[in-house]
């Protein structure tokens, strides 16, 4: 098996895994507070659970698995829910009150489930697993969580992952510059969409597209999110002057210049028609199908997913990282998104299983035990040829050695899609776009605050916000509009999220 080949199936599969609560026991219970020693002769079984996605989990006698029990003297048994299924999974378990020893929860269940007493409190047994503490950011323990309490340990997401790319050879087809402001990047936008960057003789091509979110947000998935920041408009929540956090939705003056400027390019043909209909990677699919020459990228399937079709189409397509175009007060930022799901370990279970739970976390987590859920074993699933070359072996193909990492616990590491196998150049390429990005992050404040009316209402009032700003950027709804829905979301239950946010955010001082 040659070794891209080998890459190229290993990494797409587990990119799938990417289309990825403060539950406490409230004091009452004081298990998983040290009252128990592990004794690692003792040979203990650990059930866990987690999501799977495309293909599946592992069998259960995965060489991993097996490698792990033997170092860890533990019998491991993982049971691999579909993710469509997991939600109804858990609610299952709740309604018997038999939870597994340590599972995977969503930011809003765990949210849910903050006083039910479920989840251990990992926070005083952290100063004995030296590799939980070195790779996870204490600020990620902190989210979602009463003060002086960490019940589970954060799944860890990219924070800034995507980013702009730009088909360089387009800019140099047209003899454009690279674009560094808002209004260059328009004109470089209007060019591709009308002056024929393709060399095709036909106006086929669009200028920038975005996607709107279902939860009534300017996406991730879209253009939108890298430009919303050079508007002076937050990723979500933002800290006022006077110390208070707003949200996106009422900042009135910064929103008329932003949906200003997109209503300018969907009138001129610079905004792709279909933006209201699109949906997540739609975008990055006209990009790959040489029909736009701007979009949001995954850099670290840039040269698994995005380049091959786009190459076969055009052999000479040349894509370059575009930064997010500076405003009219040189603002420029692409939005974060912090992690804020948890590995949870169950309250109820005996406490030297908790510990043994604990250890092995943080041995997944240490350099050797990293590598093991990683890279998986050597001369099994690669082969080391020098002290900087390896080769990926077809058992890693088969065996998806990197599904824990994928599905279940990581270090807060951006590169861990990034294997000792890949090509060195590709490698140093993708570190430039994360490098870049953590330049030019901004950051939710609001992030890790709980909002009891935005958990009842907030998705169906941002949509309706929402439907009003796409109707003004198509032309279908005048200008004023835009402070009219302002209005009404604060009305519709906005105003009372706001203050329950800033109250949140004041006791967590």
């Amino acid at each position: 098996m040659k070794k891209m080949t080998a890459l190229s199936l290993g990494v797409l599969l587990l990119s799938a895994s990417a289309m990825a609560g403060c539950a406490g026991n409230s004091g009452a219970n004081n298990q998983g507070t040290g009252s128990g020693a592990d004794d690692p002769g003792e040979k203990i079984t650990i059930n866990l659970m987690t999501r799977s996605y495309a293909g599946g989990g592992w069998p259960p006698n995965h060489p991993v698995i097996d490698e792990l029990n033997k170092r860890l003297n533990i019998d491991l048994k993982i049971e691999w829910v579909p993710s469509a299924n997991y939600q109804e999974k858990l609610n299952v378990m709740a309604a018997s009150n038999n939870f597994p020893d340590v599972f995977y929860m969503t930011n809003t269940e765990f949210v849910k489930w903050q006083a039910k007493n479920v989840f251990m409190d990992v926070k005083p047994e952290l100063g004995k697993y030296p590799n939980i503490v070195k790779y996870i950011a204490e600020e990620s323990l902190q989210h979602f969580n009463p003060k002086d309490k960490y019940y589970g340990i954060p799944f860890y997401y990219q924070e800034a992952r995507d980013s702009l790319a730009i088909r360089k050879d387009w800019l140099d087809r047209l003899g454009l510059k690279m674009p560094e402001t808002v209004d260059e990047f328009y004109e470089v936008a209007k060019a591709f969409a009308l002056n024929d960057p393709d060399g095709n003789g036909k106006q086929d091509t669009v200028g920038f597209s975005m996607e709107i979110s279902p939860s009534g947000t300017f996406g991730f998935g879209g253009t939108a999110a890298f430009l919303t920041a050079s508007f002076g408009l937050a990723n979500k929540w933002k800290l006022d002057e006077s110390g208070k956090l707003i949200p996106m939705q009422v900042q009135s003056e910064e929103l008329k210049d932003f949906i200003g400027f997109m209503r300018k390019a969907y009138a001129e043909g610079v905004l792709d028609k279909d933006f209201p209909i699109l949906k997540a990677r739609d975008s990055l699919n006209k990009l790959e199908a040489g029909k736009a020459g701007v979009a949001n990228v995954n850099p670290q399937q840039l040269f698994t997913e995005t380049l091959p079709p786009l190459t076969k189409l055009d052999p000479k397509a040349e894509l370059v990282q575009l930064m997010p175009p500076a405003g009219a007060s040189g603002q420029r930022g692409t939005s974060s998104l912090p992690t804020g799901d948890k590995i949870v370990i169950n309250a109820k279970i005996d406490p030297q299983k908790q510990q043994r739970i604990l250890k092995m976390l943080d041995y997944m987590l240490s350099d050797e035990g990293y590598d093991l859920i990683k890279h998986g074993i050597e001369g099994v699933h690669y082969k080391k040829i020098s002290d900087t070359q390896y080769e990926q072996l077809e058992a890693s193909v088969k065996d998806r050695q990197f599904l824990l990492v994928g599905w279940f616990f990581k270090r807060f590491d951006p590169m861990f899609l990034i294997y000792k196998w890949m090509d060195p150049q590709e490698v140093a390429t993708i570190k430039s776009y994360f490098d870049n990005n953590e330049k030019v992050k901004i950051k939710n404040d609001g992030f890790g605050f709980v909002s009891e009316t935005a958990t009842k209402l907030g998705t169906t009032i941002d949509k309706k916000w929402m439907d009003a700003m796409v109707k003004v950027i198509a032309g279908q709804a005048p200008m004023e509009t835009i402070d009219q829905a302002i209005a009404e979301w604060r009305a519709s239950g906005g105003d009372a999220i706001i203050e329950e946010m800033n109250e949140a955010y004041q006791n967590a001082k």
